[in-house]
């Protein structure tokens, strides 16, 4: 078995800092300016997006950790369109890839860009460290360890976050569509 981080930094969606890039180096981890930079293009992507299809809601840009973060939200003219979420986030995930491709054509760097759409990612970040505390417990109590069900590699980020921070490891096990991680005992 290989270690969560080993198997997570070869989705190309995951938190992983791209290959060649280091901080303190040009590039999206350089530091908050590039970060912001980067969030001020997805914004002007995305802002342009919801003009042409004459969506509602606004953007909020901000940086979590190590990369941009924009979130489109509920504007004074309206809701946001809860279809630009899509079912299980489908429909967020590829927005999310549209602007990374939009953020990368301007500025040549891999983005790894954060898109949340009417909180839907902080909602099921809250559910999944919730899941994540549960089979921690149970692994606790069984001494076994526990396979989850599949997740995109942004659920699994925040898992193996909530994992390491309950005490305990977790790895990355299959591949997608089945991808998923498995909760080890001490």
């Amino acid at each position: 078995m290989t270690d969560q981080m080993e198997l997570d930094q070869a989705q190309p969606d995951d938190a992983s800092t791209p290959e060649n890039v280091t901080p303190g180096e040009d590039g999206p981890a350089a530091g908050s300016n590039s970060l912001e930079h980067e969030g001020e293009i997805a914004a002007d992507f995305l802002e342009t997006l919801l003009d042409i299809t004459d969506l509602d809601g606004d953007l909020d840009v901000d940086i979590d950790g190590d990369r941009a973060a924009v979130a489109i939200v509920d504007s004074e003219d309206g809701r946001v369109p809860r279809r630009l979420v899509g079912s299980n986030g489908e429909v967020l995930e590829a927005l999310q890839e549209l602007t990374r491709l939009a953020v990368h054509a301007e500025t040549g760097e891999r983005s790894r860009l954060m898109l949340d759409v009417a909180g839907y990612r902080a909602q099921l970040r809250t559910q999944l460290v919730e899941q994540a505390e549960e089979t921690v417990a149970e692994v606790k109590k069984s001494g076994q360890p526990i396979p989850m069900d599949p997740m995109s590699a942004f659920e699994r980020k925040v898992v193996h976050d909530a994992v390491l921070a309950a005490g305990l490891k977790s790895e990355s096990e299959g591949s997608d569509p089945n991808r998923h991680v498995v909760v080890l005992p001490h």
